[in-house]
């Protein structure tokens, strides 16, 4: 099983008058720094979000993978997802072809409609069209992917190619392209019978009860004419790893409360508690904290009802300190990883 990071690039929502762009130049100059770490001590991929708000720095995610993809040598790179609905599915190939030319090979992209909203008016997008815009850009994203030269009939949001170039080509012969969902059925089914891989988050609640999920998924494989067993499958949580299970406890518990308080405001959620917040820590819950061996046996123990072939680990939420991400990282692909390797291969 691949092990990875993913993030979205946090910064500091209101920041000092004038102190915006720096925040946002230190937090990506700290990110490239994690991200060579990751790629020295053996993990296996990396996934950056795009978002377009004030308390992210990634709304351009390919630009930083670029960066990163010159610092790095075996570390795989991924959106996380690319919000594809309100962008130009010609326009991402693009970018995530000329990364993959950079990395030689060790680009992806995983595609989503996104959490949040903000995207769809700012590139003049119908929430309205909010299924339509996805089905459409996904099919034209592979048609490009799969043809050099490209004939696309259009649809209802986009006008059609008549036998147009795309380049550059990728360096990989078919890039890797993921459906990342948050639960949806219909989106699981999709991408099972799409044949392409998926990704399902996991932030909330017994990450056990998505297990019936995998299952549509392999159906709508098999009805869609693919083999399940050549579909690769990852699971991506919120959690963190330090040296003993008290100290992931307490320093995840503040940088990332204060982020899905913030976003729980806007949505109408009510505040979490610290009791609610510990017991999602344990072996049931959708947290993945701890030390090293307890963060291991949970990613062991989902493996086994899952039998996905990619965890992703979101451990940069909010405002989280660098020293304390270098150390998870650290232990993470120095310690997690052996363990879950032996376990399970990878």
């Amino acid at each position: 099983m691949e092990l990875g990071l993913y993030t979205f690039a946090d910064v500091n929502p209101d920041p000092a008058p004038g102190e915006r762009g720096k925040d946002a130049e230190r937090r990506i100059r700290e990110l490239i720094a994690e991200i060579e770490l990751a790629d020295q001590v053996g993990l296996d991929v990396f996934g950056l979000g795009e978002h377009h708000r004030r308390d992210y720095a990634a709304s351009a995610p390919g630009v930083i993978l670029a960066a990163i993809a010159a610092r790095t040598s075996k570390i795989r790179l991924t959106s996380a997802v690319s919000v594809l609905s309100s962008d130009d599915p010609v326009r991402v190939y693009q970018q995530y072809a000329t990364l993959d030319l950079i990395a030689r090979g060790r680009a992806e992209l995983m595609v989503g409609r996104g959490s949040f909203i903000e995207s769809f008016p700012l590139f003049g997008q119908s929430l309205d069209d909010y299924d339509q815009l996805f089905e459409e850009k996904l099919d034209l994203l592979l048609t490009v992917r799969d043809n050099e030269i490209v004939t696309w009939q259009g649809g209802e949001t986009r006008a059609p190619i008549n036998g147009r170039g795309v380049y550059p080509r990728s360096f990989q012969d078919k890039l890797p392209i993921w459906i990342a969902v948050g639960g949806t059925p219909q989106s699981v089914a999709r991408a099972g019978y799409l044949g392409l891989p998926m990704a399902l988050a996991i932030i909330g609640g017994e990450p056990a009860r998505f297990a019936p999920l995998f299952d549509l998924y392999r159906q709508a494989a098999e009805k869609g004419g693919h083999d399940p067993a050549q579909l690769k499958t990852s699971i991506n949580v919120h959690g963190f790893v330090a040296d003993t299970d008290q100290t992931a406890v307490d320093q995840f518990y503040g940088p990332s409360s204060a982020v899905m308080n913030r976003i729980g405001r806007e949505r109408g959620w009510g505040p979490s508690s610290r009791a609610q917040y510990d017991r999602s820590t344990g072996p049931e819950g959708a947290l993945f904290i701890g030390d090293p061996e307890t963060l291991a046996r949970k990613i062991i123990a989902h493996h086994e009802i899952f039998r996905n072939d990619r965890f992703l680990l979101q451990m940069a939420i909010g405002l989280m300190p660098h020293d304390q991400l270098m150390r998870g990282i650290e232990l993470y692909g120095t310690k997690v990883a052996p363990i879950v390797r032996d376990a399970i291969g990878g």
